[in-house]
């Protein structure tokens, strides 16, 4: 019992290890299921790197929420979202140019922002605890990215991937939840002035407090709960671009306004 649990955590950390040298080489790697194959297993592995993260002296600012849409749960054979971590050296500012190199595989997505003002520990929560922990919403773009050639993953390598995330961008002219119907709040996308991605916070669990109702509960007894100060980018509105170099995007989100990922030639 006791070879099989050692070997378990030699893969996780045989995983960790794949993924964070395809960042410093900056070339993907092969998936890492042929090591782990459980959601479970996954976040095992992200929470290596993320411990690694911290031990580096990065600091963790939020959480991002992926495949918050039915239709790619079904894809990966699950029923809920899945969740990674964000650091400060993930986060540009809106309009200035995003160093297009960083990145593997990029891929631009819009999502609500959503910015806390109190912790969540504990739980399980209610929307309404959740809207009186929020302190104010952003409309973001998110660049997701992966380690793992082609983008050829399943839910195991994603989760261990960090759920994908690159790095992220934020508007800033915050706005209150209240009397903001995030539900029904539309979604355009441009990319060099041209619509390349459209719709709205339904696209995302239904609603995106939804998601961060999801998240709060499930990160509420863990060593990462929700914190006032995090940011939780709570999934995507619509569909998902590839990014190529000196690309310039604009979201704009009804009720939350305008933000601009613009990438170094």
């Amino acid at each position: 019992m006791h070879d099989e649990w050692s070997e378990a955590v030699d893969a996780r950390v045989h995983a960790a290890d794949r993924l964070a040298e395809a960042v410093r080489l900056g070339k993907p790697c092969a998936p890492v299921r042929d090591m782990i194959s459980t959601a479970a297993e996954g976040y095992a592995v992200q929470k290596i790197h993320t411990r690694r993260a911290l031990d580096e002296g990065r600091r963790l600012v939020g959480k991002k929420i992926g495949l918050t849409n039915p239709l790619v749960q079904k894809k990966f054979g699950i029923d809920e979202p899945d969740y990674g971590m964000l650091f400060a050296d993930m986060s540009y500012l809106d309009g200035l140019p995003v160093p297009v190199e960083r990145f593997l595989q990029p891929r631009a997505e819009a999502e609500v922002a959503l910015v806390f003002g109190h912790d969540l520990i504990g739980g399980p929560f209610t929307v309404a605890d959740v809207i009186r922990a929020v302190e104010f919403a952003l409309p973001a773009i998110e660049i997701a990215d992966s380690r793992i050639a082609d983008w050829d993953i399943t839910i195991a390598d994603t989760i261990a991937d960090n759920a994908s995330a690159g790095a992220f961008v934020l508007g800033s002219t915050p706005s209150s939840l209240m009397g903001l119907d995030l539900r029904r709040a539309a979604m355009t996308m441009t990319r060099r002035g041209q619509e390349v991605s459209t719709g709205s916070g339904a696209a995302c669990l239904g609603h995106p407090l939804n998601a961060a109702v999801w998240l709060a509960g499930r990160l509420g007894r863990t060593d990462y709960p929700l914190r006032a100060g995090d940011v939780v980018l709570t999934g995507s509105l619509g569909p998902v671009v590839p990014i190529e170099p000196g690309d310039d995007f604009e979201a704009h989100i009804d009720g939350l306004g305008s933000v601009r990922a613009v990438f170094a030639p």
